[in-house]
This record gives C-alpha cells, sequence and structure tokens, in this order.
C-alpha cells in the first residue's frame, strides 16, 4: 500500500477530524458527489442515447440533436466540476484509505479518460457543425464516443462503490 505524503496527511488533519465527526458535513459532501454524479451523468447519458439515435435519423433530426447536444455540455461541466470538488473533500477527509487504493487510482484514470472522450465529443461536434450530411463520417465516430461516453460513465459509478466498499 502506498502512503501519502506525512506533510499532506498533517495538512489535511483538521479536515478530517472535522469531516469524521460531523453527520452534517459527510451527508453535504456526500451528497453533492452523489448528487453532481447524477445530474452530470443523467444528462450525459440522455445525450449519449440522444447521439445512438441520431445516426439513424434524418437530417433535420441530426442538426436539432447536435444543437441540444451543444447546450448539454454547459451542464454536464458543472456537474462534473461539483463532482470533482466533493471528491477532493472526500479524499481529503480519509487520504491515507484513498490515497493507497488501487481502486482509487483506477477510478481517477477512467475519469481522465471520461474527460478526454468529452473533449474529443466536442470536437467531433465542431466537425458535424461544418459538415452534417449523412454521408459525413463524424456521425459514425459520434456514435463511437457516445458508446465509450455511457461505458466510461457505468465504469465510473462501479469504481466508486467498489472504493467504498474496499477502503
Amino acid at each position: 500500500m502506498i502512503s501519502p505524503p506525512a506533510f499532506l496527511v498533517d495538512a489535511l488533519a483538521p479536515w478530517n477530524e472535522f469531516y469524521s465527526h460531523s453527520a452534517t458535513a459527510q451527508t453535504i459532501v456526500q451528497f453533492l458527489h452523489i448528487g453532481g454524479l447524477l445530474f452530470a451523468g443523467g444528462l450525459a447519458i440522455a445525450a449519449d442515447r440522444g447521439s445512438l439515435r441520431a445516426i439513424r435519423a434524418a437530417t433535420a433530426n441530426r442538426t436539432t440533436h447536435l444543437e441540444e447536444l451543444a447546450a448539454v455540455h454547459r451542464f454536464v461541466l458543472t456537474g462534473l466540476t461539483v463532482v470533482v470538488a466533493s471528491g477532493l473533500l472526500l479524499l481529503g477527509a480519509d487520504i491515507e484509505a484513498f490515497f493507497g487504493s488501487w481502486v482509487y487510482w483506477i477510478k481517477m484514470v477512467l475519469v481522465i479518460l471520461l474527460l478526454a472522450n468529452g473533449w474529443q465529443m466536442t470536437r467531433i461536434e465542431q466537425q458535424l457543425r461544418v459538415d452534417s450530411s449523412e454521408e459525413s463520417p463524424a456521425w459514425a465516430r459520434l456514435h463511437r464516443v457516445a458508446v465509450r461516453s455511457l461505458a466510461l460513465w457505468f465504469t465510473i459509478t462501479l469504481a466508486g462503490i467498489t472504493l467504498v466498499n474496499v477502503a
């Protein structure tokens, strides 16, 4: 097991002490983490479903989907910001348990992959704004990225549950 640097444990000790003895703090931070995941993930999953359906839709419906997809990204990023901030608070509350957990590090890699996938999705959207014809190869790429997004959201959720039960 990898131990966190001592200076980090010492710096986070007051937060750990407060969090460990405050049901209110635990409730708020955990709600923000799960609520942010529900908000961001729910919107992203719905948008991904729309992307999977759009590839079979008429051109007019595809254009509408692209507009909706662009609008949802701001909300997904807001939710992810809440998830990251609350996740850092959870990490700080028990750095010794999480820092040494292989599940924690796998979850962090999955989050980075999710963010990279989201970045790739926005690049594909930009391509589709230039050419949204049914023949555009960007539609097939959007489909693949949406499938990957769905897999990542659910895998990250599984990793989070595993982390709580293993740490």
